[in-house]
């Protein structure tokens, strides 16, 4: 006798039972389900339990019904090709986000292009064809692949960036200038016991160099004095002074050579990081971050798959607000 809990619903804890035993090969492809009945006695829960639960691994593309003859297991698993810039935290919270809110009749590819378009078109061209649905992360924030051509449009769905024509493409993005110069309004009452706001993006940093122009744009609207640090590493941490950063080494580089001058974080200077991961709610006494939620850009990537319907959206920029400010 199977006990069912409290963390979900018996209808979602049947369903996830019969899908684990289809994964274990109890019940094979075309091959018919225990009936209703015989469910409804052996789990102990109701007609309307059992078929809701066929009705949810039906929707999941698990099981399919023939009028008169029952539920049976079907086999579709589809492929999906997904291809990201690069690993980082949040990138890791995106694909188990991703995978997750798929059934096990999805089966995921994860691929890396580290920002260089010939591992970019080498990936992406052997690809095309193989797959069932396309998920990709672009080189370049302005230029647009012309492989993306030779993709169904309604399989291929574009992850996080991309300033250039997409309008007959599903996107998922972030959006560099106004959600950031609008990020950088909302904290801007604790922006006021500084004397400057610092934004380091190296030189051969791949964040959209959009953001520059609205970080300049906010500092003049509200008359901050301001600098762009392009070099690869901050020299001297200044009191009185807000860094804003892209890396995770970047903030760990700053707080050590801070604590080497003696300066506290969110005390003598100020510390905003871009894209939120859990080591910043723990180092120092927490580090603000500007970020979208990674963990909602895989649940709608996946609703992507799982509905078929076209998606453009920009995804808000969140501040998580820390003691670093």
């Amino acid at each position: 006798m199977v006990s069912f809990g409290q963390q979900s619903t018996k209808v979602k804890q049947l369903s996830d039972i019969i899908e684990q035993d289809i994964m274990i090969g109890k019940y094979k492809t075309d091959e018919s389900l225990p009936s209703i009945n015989y469910l409804s006695k052996q789990y102990n829960v109701s007609r309307d339990t059992v078929f809701k639960a066929f009705l949810d691994l039906r929707e999941r593309k698990l099981i399919d019904s023939i009028p008169g003859k029952g539920y049976y297991v079907i086999n579709r698993q589809e492929k999906i090709f997904l291809l990201l810039d690069e690993y980082s935290p949040f990138k890791n919270t995106l694909y188990n986000s991703f995978v997750k809110n798929l059934s096990v009749s999805y089966k995921v590819d994860l691929w890396f292009h580290q920002y260089n378009e010939h591992i970019f078109n080498t990936i992406l061209h052997e690809a095309i064809g193989r797959y069932n649905y396309y998920v990709v992360m672009n080189f370049d924030n302005e230029k647009f692949s012309p492989l993306f051509n030779r993709i169904n449009p309604s399989r291929l769905l574009l992850l996080d960036f991309g300033k250039f024509e997409k309008d007959n493409y599903s996107f998922l993005c972030q959006n560099f200038d106004k959600s950031f110069y609008e990020a950088l309004s909302k904290l801007t009452n604790n922006f006021k016991k500084y004397r400057k706001i610092v934004f380091h993006i190296p030189t051969n940093s791949k964040h959209p160099r959009v953001s520059v122009d609205s970080f300049r744009k906010y500092c003049y609207d509200n008359d901050i004095v301001s600098e762009v640090i392009s070099d690869e590493d901050i020299d001297e941490i200044e009191e009185k002074t807000v860094y804003i950063v892209i890396r995770q080494t970047d903030v760990v580089s700053i707080i050590k050579r801070s604590r080497e001058k003696g300066l506290k974080c969110g005390r003598d200077f100020g510390l905003v990081a871009y894209n939120d991961t859990p080591a910043y709610e723990v180092i120092d006494d927490g580090i603000t971050a500007l970020s979208i939620d990674w963990n909602e850009m895989g649940k709608k990537a996946a609703r992507f798959i799982l509905d078929g319907k076209t998606v453009q959206e920009y995804l808000p920029t969140e501040i998580h607000l820390r003691n670093s400010i």
